[in-house]
């Protein structure tokens, strides 16, 4: 019996179909670790669990990517009002989120890459950057980089958004800074 699951981009169930015989690979966002876990932000570790569970227990050899977020306006806030480095203050709340899970028995991904190790950094630079001096992002006055979304053919297609419908919202009028809307 095949396997079947939701495309989010087509809207409609499909059919598994590995890019390579029996190999399944899996990228999922883990946490942004500036304080602990809740049982809300498990559900989703869970899933990814059950879900590599199942696809091995049918033959699959899957290979599990799972983000950490240790630098964001989180962890730095939480960093600076703590008075500790950026690395400790993350360290701690990677480590909780660890022991945690190993508690509910979420099996653990084989690779778990932080935002901040170097092998990453340099890259997510020149993106940025390539980004920046071709026209699709910007920087604003302090420092923080958005795409410019109308620069985007395809911006919203996943989530089936139309930018000539989207409008400002709450959530855009209180943020911490400005953006080109």
């Amino acid at each position: 019996m095949a396997l079947r699951f939701f495309n989010t981009y087509s809207r409609e169930i499909e059919e598994l179909k590995p890019r390579e015989n029996r190999k399944i690979d899996i990228y999922t966002c883990g946490p942004t670790v500036y304080s602990r876990a809740h049982i809300g932000n498990f559900r989703a570790y869970i899933f990814e669990d059950l879900l590599q569970r199942h696809l091995e227990a049918r033959g699959f050899k899957v290979h599990r990517v799972m983000n950490l977020t240790d630098v964001d306006d989180k962890t730095i806030r939480g960093a600076r009002d703590a008075k500790q480095p950026l690395q400790k203050f993350t360290q701690q709340f990677k480590d909780a989120f660890f022991e945690d899970a190993d508690k509910l028995r979420i099996k653990r991904a084989n690779d778990c890459p932080a935002a901040t190790e170097q092998r990453y950094v340099d890259k997510m630079i020149a993106m940025i950057e390539a980004l920046i001096s071709k026209g699709l992002a910007y920087q604003a006055d302090d420092k923080s980089v958005y795409y410019r979304i109308n620069k985007f053919p395809n911006y919203g297609k996943l989530a089936h958004i139309n930018l000539d419908e989207l409008q400002s919202t709450g959530r855009v009028k209180n943020d911490e800074y400005d953006k080109e809307h």
